[in-house]
């Protein structure tokens, strides 16, 4: 892990840009009086995105929603403080984004292993709402563990195939809330879920930055089996829970690209048989400083006869100008990027006495993302 860095280490080391109040009061903008969304679905021929019954393409240019400024997820802020969710898709409609992800607690969806908990789902169908009124599109990552804190003790006392079951509850309460919905894009099973080596053992999560745990393990012995059968059989069972809630939108799983990081190897939860049961690709990605060629090479190892979304992506090791280029060049091969969004516009964040080196570099990124969105855009919604 020590190759990989996310962005919401990012996010909390500028500790600068944390906090600011929000306007209240509804939705009431144009956007809200716009047509309806209509839904997304691949196109016939495999190769993209199309909405609505008259097939238009659909590109998906948006951001990840994970935590606020003062590193609270999404799920933790919520149900107090609605009104600043409710600027903030504002605040990314603005942006030019079409498509928001949001990451869901394992922990803060369950009762127990076999119930799910009914108010989480109740303010996620408000989400939902708010996601139709804003006319932005959701990824709804699951199964979230990055805050210790807000997993159950009784999780981490499961074996694989309880864990797996308990898993399954969540997803199929959670694709209940969104079946019928025009405003879900997908569902992504788990953020870069990874598997054990040939020795059994170890810790459930993994890849600690700042506090947050953003890559966990779905088994921790692999019992005689390949890494892949362990993967596609982790796959089909969150499918199959997701199908039982909604027989429609999307689904996909977001991964590191070990291609990438290590220079060679081959994909694996989106290995042709492992992934047969996801409808896209989903990968994550930081080009290094002058190795933008490496990134696009790394990335056609995704090309696998399905649509593919960069989901995530941020100028972490690189400038705004390397990333922008690794966006148009990915062009040919990517039907969507999704970078990030903590509830400080550009403005705000210029605003400031003297903001920070991280906080500059945020806004330049954020003004550069907003421009790029007609060009991203031009032949979608």
């Amino acid at each position: 892990m020590s190759v990989y860095c996310s962005p919401a280490l990012w996010a909390l080391l500028v500790s600068s840009m944390l906090g600011v109040c929000r306007g209240e009061g509804p939705v009431s903008d144009a956007a809200a009086k716009e047509a309806p969304l209509e839904a997304i679905r691949v196109s016939d021929d495999g190769k993209g995105f199309v909405r609505g019954a008259a097939a238009t393409k659909f590109v998906v240019w948006g951001v990840n929603y994970d935590h606020d400024g003062e590193g609270r997820l999404l799920d933790e802020y919520w149900e107090d403080e609605w009104e600043t969710v409710v600027a903030d898709f504002r605040e990314i409609r603005e942006l030019g984004a079409n498509c928001v992800r949001i990451h869901l607690q394992f922990g803060m969806f369950m009762e127990g292993p076999d119930k799910a908990h009914a108010p989480a789902l109740a303010r996620l169908a408000k989400l939902v709402k708010l996601a139709e009124e804003t006319r932005l599109y959701l990824d709804v990552t699951g199964l979230a563990c990055y805050h210790k804190k807000n997993i159950p003790a009784w999780y981490d006392r499961l074996g694989e195939e309880e864990r797996w079951a308990a898993q399954a509850v969540f997803w199929e309460a959670v694709a209940k809330v969104g079946a019928g919905s025009p405003a879900v894009f997908c569902y992504d099973l788990m953020n870069e879920p990874i598997l054990p080596g040939k020795e059994a053992g170890g810790e459930w999560l993994g890849g600690e930055l700042g506090g947050k745990y953003f890559v966990q393990r779905i088994s921790l012995d692999l019992k005689g089996r390949t890494r892949e059968e362990v993967a596609e059989a982790w796959v089909v069972r969150m499918v199959e829970a997701i199908r039982k809630g909604d027989e429609e939108h999307l689904i996909t799983v977001g991964v590191i690209p070990w291609v990438f990081a290590f220079g060679g190897g081959k994909p694996l939860f989106h290995d042709p048989q492992v992934g047969k049961r996801l409808d896209f690709v989903a990968v994550h990605f930081y080009p290094e400083k002058g190795e933008v060629g490496k990134a696009l090479e790394a990335l056609k190892a995704y090309e696998l006869g399905k649509p593919l979304v960069i989901e995530e992506m941020f100028p972490l090791k690189c400038g705004a100008g390397e990333l922008l280029e690794f966006v148009d060049q990915s062009a040919g091969h990517a039907d969507g990027w999704i970078s990030f969004y903590w509830g400080q516009t550009a403005a705000e964040l210029r605003g400031k006495e003297s903001p920070s080196m991280g906080e500059a570099i945020t806004a330049s990124w954020l003004e550069a993302f907003q421009a790029a969105s007609t060009k991203r855009l031009e032949n979608s919604d």
